[in-house]
């Protein structure tokens, strides 16, 4: 655009000082010859075809001294970086045409060619700032892109480690109470029946059965809660993840994009489902690769296993693995489909409750 605008504003000036001073019948011809070239020029602009047109510029400026008074704006597509002393070339020929006519018109054009050789530099200058310039912003652009992508990777590795922690911990304090107190409590359970076995005094056995009752209650609370510690502590990327470690039958993809935590249901029937068709792929697969994909929707759950084998044959009725798989996920209000086009696929989807 900038070279646009600075060929217009030549063309205008050397328009009006060639419609002043000429006065020829030919006036149209230079004018159409000039404009043609010109965007020929800025419309391949390279050089070769840069200086084979400002040469046959100068060859019709020799047979036609007319052409000169828009030698300007023809060098202007000549000046760059390599081509710039091309220029000195249309010295000769104002100079003679100066000393031939003594036309004083010719201080204009050196002039206007001067003006024109440091437009083009100007413009030049503006083009490499605004490169380099556009540069900077996508260089800059692009990093702040990629410290975003980290810092989002770094809080999901926080997430998760944090998450991790307190599965363990988590575990740990389940694994303490079944260990510490339950062992206390059952302890303290067989001494109470031990001594209603040796007391045979009624007041004391109906006391020491209360105190029986109590500590058995006290232990399946302890049970209980223990056991619903133990089951929310589940992660279920860590399961899917242990599980894989142990299946070396081919290659195991696995997908995890969970942000929230799924149900407990939810959790036993992935972790049992991924066992089963692993466990299929095993004994009735060729299979060399097999991917492993949970993922998360504002309103359901999915899980899908696929792999690439060919022996793709199964029936819902006789295959105790499938049946087990599809009566899993029936149980928790679940969907199964199962396709063999591409390999053997199981895709599972439940919804949340929202």
């Amino acid at each position: 655009m900038r070279k646009l605008l600075d060929k217009g504003v030549l063309f205008v000036v050397s328009l009006t000082l060639y419609i002043l001073n000429t006065q020829h019948s030919y006036l149209i011809a230079p004018i159409l010859l000039t404009i043609i070239l010109s965007a020929v020029l800025s419309y391949f602009d390279r050089d070769v075809v840069n200086i084979w047109g400002f040469i046959l510029f100068l060859a019709a400026c020799l047979v036609q001294p007319s052409f000169l008074y828009f030698l300007p704006l023809i060098s202007y597509d000549i000046v760059n970086k390599s081509n710039h002393l091309f220029i000195l070339l249309s010295l000769p020929i104002i100079f003679v045409d100066m000393v031939q006519r003594g036309h004083l018109i010719n201080w204009h054009i050196l002039a206007l060619l001067g003006f024109s050789y440091m437009l083009k530099h100007r413009t030049l200058s503006l083009v490499a700032l605004e490169y380099t310039r556009n540069k900077l912003r996508d260089h800059a652009k692009d990093i702040s892109m990629q410290l975003e992508r980290q810092n989002k990777e770094l809080m999901e590795k926080k997430d998760y480690e944090i998450n991790l922690a307190t599965v363990t911990e988590r575990n740990r304090i389940a694994r303490d109470i079944h260990d510490d107190v339950g062992h206390l409590l059952s302890r303290s359970i067989l001494q109470v029946g031990a001594l209603m076995a040796v007391n045979r005094d009624s007041y004391t056995q109906a006391e020491l059965k209360l105190i029986k009752g109590t500590l058995s209650e006290a232990m399946d609370s302890i049970r209980r809660n223990v056991h619903n510690l133990h089951e929310e502590s589940i992660n279920l990327k860590t399961e899917v993840q242990r599980i894989l470690e142990g299946f070396s039958f081919c290659k195991a993809r696995f997908d995890y994009d969970m942000e929230s935590n799924p149900e407990r249901n939810v959790k036993y029937c992935f972790i049992a489902v991924t066992k089963e068709a692993l466990s299929n792929i095993i004994k009735h697969s060729n299979a060399t690769e097999v991917q492993i994909r949970f993922s998360e929707h504002p309103a359901l759950y999915q899980l899908v296993i696929q792999d690439n084998g060919t022996h793709c044959s199964y029936s819902s009725e006789n295959g105790i693995g499938i049946k087990n798989i599809t009566e899993r996920v029936a149980a928790i209000g679940g969907n199964v489909n199962i396709t063999t086009e591409k390999g053997f696929r199981i895709f599972i989807s439940v919804q949340k409750n929202l």
